[in-house]
């Protein structure tokens, strides 16, 4: 693991490797086993795991350690449960229990998120940045770290009212449920000015504001609901020097400078999104992360593996600000030969 080199590639300053993060593959307990000799699975202790996990890190030399503090944790006195499929190993995240407190699109519309959520205590906040991030910075100690921000905006919205109420309210009454998300934006400033007074130098915004296939609602509601907003949430963050990194599942690539234009420092992109338009355009100006296809890890040969890391490298190693990763995740059903023939593709290819 490399701070100077995560740093180095933040700051736009060409670190003589392609630095890398990856998202899940902590997790994945038999190739942390096999990497790190560490006897652990998804039944041993949370002690245990956090060692293997930071074991594991160091071994594959993580450079950006992805992290946010605030999920749909402060949005439980109303929010939907939408259930989980079984992702993680042991499928210990498996919840079928389906909820929404909202019984019709016009309770959607109807909805305050400011009168509901209420103040919070701001210098009470920004403690709980700080000990995250040091929690985060003890764990991985040659990495940059980072906290931040998982709700923001459209992710928040989904967690309150689940797909079906979402989508069902904004093609009944775009303007309406624009105005609901403003009154959204409006209660988690709260967090983001919080957040730019924490000591995090590196800052994580993350907003799922598409599907795989792009924008679920037309990109003009976007422009006028969405990003405006983001200019305000982000502005405290901008005027505290901090970097933002950006993340949104899925392809928004129609979006890209949208958020440009937001002042955000970097992208976090799955494989739709168009990385060598990014490249292209933002590559001597940005961070970019990403976007290697888990699914050549899962199914493919070797061939397709190293064929996939050399496209990504054939994209970004020219731009100081890339950081390789798999972008959506190496999941625990990854064949671990798979996962360590691309660690060796990586540490083959990432040399300047």
């Amino acid at each position: 693991m490399s701070y100077i080199d995560g740093m180095s590639a933040i700051n736009l300053e060409m670190p003589d490797r392609v630095p890398r993060t990856e998202y899940s593959v902590h997790c994945h307990w038999a190739l942390v086993k096999m990497v790190t000799g560490i006897e652990v699975n998804e039944k041993s202790s949370p002690e245990l795991q956090e060692k293997a996990s930071s074991a594991f890190m160091e071994a594959w030399n993580f450079d950006f350690v992805w992290s946010v503090l605030i999920h749909n944790q402060v949005l439980e006195k109303m929010q939907t449960s939408m259930g989980h499929a079984e992702y993680a190993a042991g499928g210990v995240d498996f919840n079928n229990e389906v909820d929404c407190p909202f019984k019709d699109p016009e309770d959607v519309l109807k909805f305050n998120p400011v009168d509901v959520y209420g103040r919070i205590d701001k210098a009470l906040w920004v403690q709980k940045f700080n000990d995250h991030y040091d929690s985060n910075c003890d764990q991985s100690k040659n990495a940059v770290n980072m906290t931040g921000v998982y709700v923001t905006c459209m992710s928040g919205l989904i967690e309150i009212f689940g797909w079906d109420m979402l989508l069902c309210a904004a093609g009944m009454d775009p303007a309406g449920f624009g105005r609901v998300t403003n009154l959204y934006a409006e209660h988690i400033l709260q967090y983001f000015e919080a957040l730019a007074q924490s000591k995090a130098p590196v800052v994580m915004v993350h907003d799922d504001i598409v599907w795989t296939e792009g924008a679920f609602i037309h990109p003009d509601w976007y422009r006028r609901y969405i990003f405006p907003n983001y200019k305000k949430l982000f502005a405290p963050l901008i005027d505290s020097g901090k970097k933002i990194m950006f993340t949104s599942d899925g392809n928004y690539t129609e979006f890209i400078d949208d958020i440009a234009g937001c002042r955000v420092n970097g992208f976090v992109m799955e494989p739709t999104t168009d990385m060598k338009y990014v490249a292209e355009k933002y590559g001597k100006t940005h961070v970019f992360i990403g976007n290697a296809d888990t699914r050549v890890l899962l199914l493919g040969t070797k061939e397709d593996i190293y064929n996939e890391v050399k496209r990504c490298m054939d994209i970004g190693k020219s731009c100081p600000g890339f950081f390789m990763a798999v972008g959506n995740h190496i999941p625990s059903n990854t064949p671990v030969e798979n996962a360590l023939y691309y660690n060796e593709i990586y540490e083959k290819l990432s040399k300047r």
